[in-house]
């Protein structure tokens, strides 16, 4: 029962808080806040005293009658300055009665109505004019340091204030206030008649305004009859180390209790402070201190003092210590005097002045405050202190700075030293006291003298040399003595000498007719000049280097293992050193040859071709001769055959018919290598020699190869045919008068070695081709053997 109960109060809770949240948006939805305004009146530039009104309007727009609770805050700046709260849909007014200076500023209105707010758009008011400040003193006739109460009054402002007061129109005070008056405690020190006034100013942020000057008040300042009076004794013919004896005391002191101070001072210097009327210090003179005494007092604001010098003449002048000579070396000899210029001889003995040096030293003593000493090996400070009776005088301080003399110089070159070209020389040395005057020598010769004042230059010398041997004729001088001491001199220069490059030259192994194929290839570039040597090898036409390399030598190669045509061309090199001048060889031209066993194999199989001509060429001719015994034969071609019948005729003179225009022959061309049937009738020599006395008579056809006319068109196409008589021997041989078969087997066998001159050439020719050569070829002309000298047939 009681879970239930529990549960029921919470069903309960959340619906009450169900209901007023409904209620409260329910609330928002009846009513719409539109705009807020804010305006002044009478308007936003007022002067002072004005009563203004800042009026703020609502426009809001709702659902039923029931009124609104409206709560509004007006702003001055980013200050909240009022807040109110209205049911009813007037307008918010706040009034800013007789308006002030500190009234300037904006504002703003900002109404609330449940969770909504708005906020008007800034308004600024200016406020002109302030009152005129009024000043008011306790006591315009007051004695010589007694202060004046002044009261500074702004009436009717308000704000945040600065009073500044002044005497004789010279600000001497100044009060921040937050109310519109202020006082205060003004001490006017001198005696007479001041003009007091006072001024204002209020701040309103950012801005400050300042009120016109109030009336002056004039205040009387009397004097007091009080004085102090300085006594000094002795007043005359005053020594150093005599005693005076100072008196100060007050005259007519007031006898009415004052807090007063009466003291006694010398220069920056107080001797003596006594809260007395009168007393007295003595003191033992120096003619050092200043001898303007003072005897002041101090009563409240007022300052009595009053002054007086006495003439003290010095017993003996402070000593001086000098050192001779001026400019010293370490372990030089100096000598020192220490001597005072002036002492009274009518007061002081010359023997009771003596002299000392601090510190000591090996001092060696050569009269009365001369000393002599040598030079330590640091810089020292020494004085001089003269004494006599109970007074001690010092010296100014004589810094002694022995000199270091300059070491014996270094001489070297800066950079490198090239022939015929610039070369900067150093001579320094490692220590010595600056300045130094450096002198370079070309053997005895003096060339220049440079003077080393800062410890960050350097003597550098320029000079040029046309042979690498001048440059041991340098040397070089430090000295820092002024030509007291003889001047350090260095060794002779010592370095490494750059000569530039020259007399290039390119040099090829093989020789320029020994390069062949396949073969091997070295460039030698060579120079006179200094090495480290940085070679590069060219090729005409190609603007990058086949090969470079730097050499510790005057010469260096370039390989090329394996030869090729494409290696042909013409070559240089360039050469450069330290110098920078770069030489460059000639051109040399390069042609890769034909290969040896290339030439060897074409030439080997020319000859090879050419004995099988031979043998077939003799095989031929014994052919030819072993038919001696044949009946006349003729083989005949139709120069314009018209059919494909073949036809081989022989005769004879036993033949009746012998007409070669009607003989038919095959297309192809035959030629005195045809070969011809056997015949059946073959007689012996010996019955032949009996039957027939008469040589037989053959005919065969020899081709002539036509010229070429290139300006005419050819009538006909084929061969002409052309009879040749061959005679055969009674006796079995060939007939000396039977020339036709000699030379046709000779014309023939012409023609088969030109063809194989051709293959040869012709071989030679496309390896050239290949290779880039171009060789001239001698072309085949066939009018050249175009056999017109055969004779004609015979009929």
């Amino acid at each position: 029962m009681e879970c239930i109960g529990q549960l029921f109060k919470v069903h309960k809770m959340n619906t009450e808080i169900d209901s007023k949240e409904r209620t409260r948006k329910d609330s928002n939805i009846n009513f719409v806040l539109r705009a807020i305004t804010l305006t002044i009146e009478p308007g936003a530039n007022v002067t002072r005293d004005t009563s203004v009104t800042l009026r703020c309007h609502a426009s809001i727009s709702s659902l039923g009658q029931e009124p609104l609770s409206r709560e509004y805050t007006l702003y001055k700046g980013s200050e909240r300055i009022y807040n109110k709260v209205m049911s009813t849909s007037e307008d918010f007014l706040h009034q800013l009665p007789n308006a002030r200076l500190s009234d300037t500023g904006k504002y703003k209105c900002e109404i609330r109505i449940k969770d909504k707010s708005k906020t008007s758009e800034n308004v600024e008011l200016t406020v002109t004019g302030l009152s005129k400040p009024v000043l008011h003193v306790n006591n315009s006739m007051v004695s010589e340091g007694e202060e004046v109460i002044a009261t500074c009054m702004a009436p009717g402002e308000r704000g945040s204030f600065y009073f500044y007061f002044y005497e004789d129109s010279k600000e001497i005070h100044i009060m921040q206030a937050s109310s519109n008056q202020a006082e205060a405690r003004l001490s006017i020190n001198s005696v007479g008649s001041h003009i007091i006034h006072c001024e204002y100013t209020v701040v309103v942020i950012p801005f400050v305004f300042k009120s016109e000057q109030s009336d002056t008040v004039k205040v009387s300042v009397t004097e007091l009859s009080i004085a102090v009076s300085l006594d000094i004794s002795p007043q005359h013919n005053i020594y150093e180390g005599d005693q005076i004896d100072i008196t100060c005391s007050v005259i007519n002191f007031p006898q009415r209790s004052y807090n007063s101070i009466l003291y006694l001072s010398q220069g920056d210097k107080i001797l003596k402070v006594e809260k007395k009327t009168t007393f007295t210090h003595s003191m033992i003179i120096k003619a050092k201190d200043s001898v303007l005494f003072e005897c002041g007092l101090e009563m409240g604001n007022v300052k009595k003092l009053t002054t007086k010098r006495v003439s003290v003449t010095e017993l003996f002048s402070v000593p001086t210590l000098t050192m001779s000579p001026a400019e010293v070396f370490q372990r030089d000899a100096i000598t020192l005097t220490c001597r005072s210029e002036n002492y009274a001889p009518q007061r002081l003995k010359d023997e009771e002045l003596t002299y000392s040096l601090e510190p000591t030293l090996n001092l060696q003593e050569h009269g009365k405050g001369v000393y002599s000493v040598k030079a330590t090996f640091r810089d020292i400070n020494i004085t001089c202190v003269a004494k006599a009776r109970d007074l001690m005088k010092q010296s100014e301080i004589l810094a002694v700075r022995p000199k270091v003399r300059a070491s014996r110089p270094r001489i070297s070159v800066i950079g490198r030293a090239i022939i015929q070209q610039p070369i900067t020389i150093l001579c320094q040395s490692d220590y010595g006291s600056l300045p130094i005057n450096y002198t370079l020598f070309k053997g005895y010769d003096a060339l220049n003298t440079i003077s080393v004042k800062e410890s960050f230059q350097q003597a550098l010398f320029t000079v040029t040399i046309n042979r690498a041997e001048e440059i041991k004729q340098y040397t070089c001088e430090a000295d820092n003595t002024k030509g007291r001491m003889q001047s350090e001199s260095s060794d002779r220069l010592r370095a490494f000498v750059t000569e530039p490059l020259k007399n290039p030259a390119l040099i090829v192994i093989p020789t320029v007719e020994q390069i062949f194929e396949g073969g091997h290839l070295s460039l030698i570039c060579t120079v006179t000049g200094t090495p480290p040597v940085t070679f590069k090898f060219y090729q005409q036409g190609n603007k990058d280097p086949l090969h470079t390399t730097t050499s510790n030598e005057n010469h260096t190669s370039y390989e090329v293992p394996r030869l090729s045509k494409a290696h042909s061309g013409k070559y240089f090199c360039e050469a450069d050193n330290h110098a920078h001048q770069v030489v460059s060889t000639e051109l040399v031209n390069i042609e890769v040859r034909m290969a040896m066993w290339k030439k060897a194999l074409i030439g080997g199989s020319c000859l090879l071709a050419l004995s099988v001509l031979v043998v077939v060429c003799v095989l031929c001719f014994k052919s030819k001769r072993g038919k001696r015994e044949a009946p006349a034969e003729l083989s005949v071609k139709p120069s314009s055959p018209k059919s494909d019948d073949s036809l081989t005729v022989n005769l004879t003179h036993d033949t009746e018919v012998y007409n070669a225009d009607t003989v038919k022959v095959d297309k192809a061309t035959v030629s005195v290598w045809s070969k011809r049937p056997p015949e059946d009738d073959v007689v012996d020599d010996e019955e032949s020699s009996v039957v027939n006395s008469e040589p037989d008579v053959e005919y065969t056809e020899v081709v002539h190869p036509q010229p070429v006319d290139p300006n005419r068109v050819p009538v006909r196409k084929g061969t002409d045919t052309v009879y040749s008589e061959l005679q055969n021997s009674p006796h079995g041989a060939v007939d000396h008068h039977d020339y036709g078969l000699r030379s046709t087997i000779l014309n023939e066998s012409a023609v088969c070695l030109m063809a194989l001159l051709c293959v040869c050439q012709q071989g030679s020719v496309e390896y050239a081709e290949l290779n880039g050569e171009h060789p001239e070829i001698n072309h085949y002309r066939p009018e050249v053997n175009s056999f017109h000298d055969l004779p004609v047939p015979v009929d």
